[in-house]
């Protein structure tokens, strides 16, 4: 009887242990499941920011006090820090530069990027893109871009957003900043999600990543990551139809600020129409690129 009771209490721990693994399994499931959709597709399935191709955005579109969507189709961004004093901030991890002895993390989708000059005296028209990427020991002091909005820009960027922020208010428009300085861990995510994302719906590894390119750049190749840009209250393509497009389009240029993705430049800049990332370029040149009417690798190439 001792035997057979000794069987039967082990039978049924045995069973209990299989059970618990069972559940953990299938937790551990849900939330590869739920990163994955999140991530993704951050603008299709619910609010969105830096690109979610359609609607206006009234106000932030936050997910956290930290996290928004920011990209066409919905790329997750930090507005980085929610202190309004200046700081400096470094690459807190690689961009994946090629050295000798690696090669680039992109590389197998044809992307070759390189280092961006970042020391020139017009350090407005630093080019940042899929064909430039941010030095490994790049850094930028930030500073907030308009008081008590928590969002950073490059320090001797935001004066600039925070005066034509300013005016805009003053005549009933107001230019909240969704997504300013972002940090290349941040944009990394973006990134790797919308890979996993067009990789999920069938594509092979190195068509997935170009897709994704076309919507979030690789880390270390935003304007963002530099603290030069800022997406400005929507992420949709919409927004081309509100009054405070129609403001910035008459008057950013003044304050020093381009639409730096239009739409009929894609194929020049390589990233789809997103009317609400406005890039720092100087009142002067923002005026010629206006006047000209040339995205920015057109009017550096002059």
């Amino acid at each position: 009887m001792d035997y057979i009771e000794h069987s039967v209490k082990v039978e049924k721990r045995s069973r209990r242990i299989k059970f618990a693994a069972a559940a953990a399994m299938l937790a551990v499931a849900a939330l590869i499941a739920a990163g994955v959709f999140w991530g993704g597709d951050g603008n299709r399935s619910g609010a969105d920011r830096e690109g979610t191709t359609g609607a206006g955005e009234a106000g932030k579109s936050e997910v956290t006090a930290e996290i928004s969507y920011d990209s066409q189709i919905g790329e997750l961004s930090e507005s980085e820090s929610k202190s309004s004093a200046s700081k400096t901030t470094g690459r807190e991890e690689s961009a994946a530069l090629p050295t000798e002895e690696t090669t680039y993390a992109y590389a197998y989708a044809g992307f070759s990027p390189a280092i961006a000059n970042v020391d020139i005296d017009e350090w407005w028209l630093i080019l940042v893109n899929r064909d430039n990427i941010l030095p490994d020991d790049f850094s930028v002091s930030l500073a907030e871009a308009a008081p008590g909005t928590g969002v950073n820009l490059d320090e001797r960027v935001a004066p600039h957003y925070a005066k034509m922020y300013s005016a805009a208010l003053s005549k009933g428009i107001k230019l909240t900043p969704l997504s300013g300085h972002r940090r290349i861990s941040t944009q990394k995510k973006n990134f790797e999600n919308k890979i996993l994302y067009y990789r999920n719906m069938g594509y092979g590894k190195a068509e997935a990543t170009q897709l994704a390119a076309k919507i979030i750049l690789p880390p270390g190749t935003s304007e963002h990551n530099a603290g030069l840009a800022m997406d400005i209250c929507s992420l949709d393509v919409s927004f081309e139809k509100s009054n405070e497009f129609k403001w910035l389009s008459e008057n950013a240029a003044d304050y020093g600020f381009i639409l730096r993705y239009p739409k009929d430049k894609t194929d020049i800049t390589k990233i789809t129409y997103e009317p609400w990332h406005w890039r720092y370029v100087g009142v002067k040149d923002a005026k010629k690129i206006k006047a000209l009417g040339v995205c920015l690798e057109e009017y550096l190439d002059m």
